[in-house]
């Protein structure tokens, strides 16, 4: 007998509870019965959209990651080699963005890579790998042209990337609480500078609270 076609708006129900659940549970500690019962359908139902839980799993990690693209100028950016006070301030409001706006997606890449691996490897290189890399050969560029000391692009790639994605974590064991930002868009700016002050060689960094950066400030 044919399976009935499939409702975009139930798999989307089926999606996000998967998402919450995964996310808070990891994959093993969430059962196919339990996301069915907080999508709110019958388990044969969620079967029907998806033949097996790990299906669900990484239909669910993909969805999460459809919005996780740069932004075109970002791109335009990094294919020009513009300068990092330029092109800085727009990974790190990306990365910002991540963490305080797609919590759940972390928390999924998270399960992936502990849970899963290595059957995670294909979902890293289809949808982390290609970012990660054009901001280290971005680096690679600028560290050549003097404008980015002379550091492990690679190193420094996940340096920058580890930072943004942890250090509300961190700053909260340090200091028992998480550290007080206005908006994203203040968090973004509080690691630029701090990564403007350490990798250029002037010590480029934002002179005022708005997105403008001297590209002339005096030697240290």
């Amino acid at each position: 007998m044919p399976l009935p076609p499939k409702n975009s708006a139930r798999t989307g129900k089926i999606l996000d509870a998967a998402g919450r659940l995964f996310a808070r549970q990891g994959y093993h500690g969430t059962t196919t019965r339990e996301i069915a019962h907080l999508a709110d359908v019958s388990e044969n139902t969620l079967f029907r959209h998806f033949e097996r839980k790990e299906d669900l799993f990484w239909a669910t990690l993909r969805s999460h990651s459809s919005g996780l693209k740069f932004s075109r100028e970002l791109l335009e950016g990094i294919a020009r080699c513009d300068a990092p006070e330029s092109v800085l301030p727009k990974i790190m409001e990306l990365l910002a963005d991540t963490v305080n706006y797609r919590p759940e997606l972390l928390r999924l890449v998270a399960v992936a890579l502990l849970e899963l691996h290595p059957k995670s490897d294909d979902f890293c290189l289809e949808y982390l790998s290609p970012a990660f890399s054009s901001i280290n050969q971005y680096l690679q560029l600028n560290i050549r042209s003097g404008k980015i000391r002379d550091l492990d692009s690679t190193m420094l790639t996940t340096a920058l990337i580890m930072t943004a994605l942890t250090h509300t974590g961190i700053h909260h064991l340090i200091e028992g609480q998480k550290p007080v930002y206005s908006s994203s868009l203040d968090a973004h700016r509080a690691h630029t500078r701090f990564w403007l002050d350490m990798i250029t060689p002037r010590g480029l960094s934002y002179l005022t609270p708005s997105t403008t950066i001297s590209s002339h400030t005096a030697s240290l």
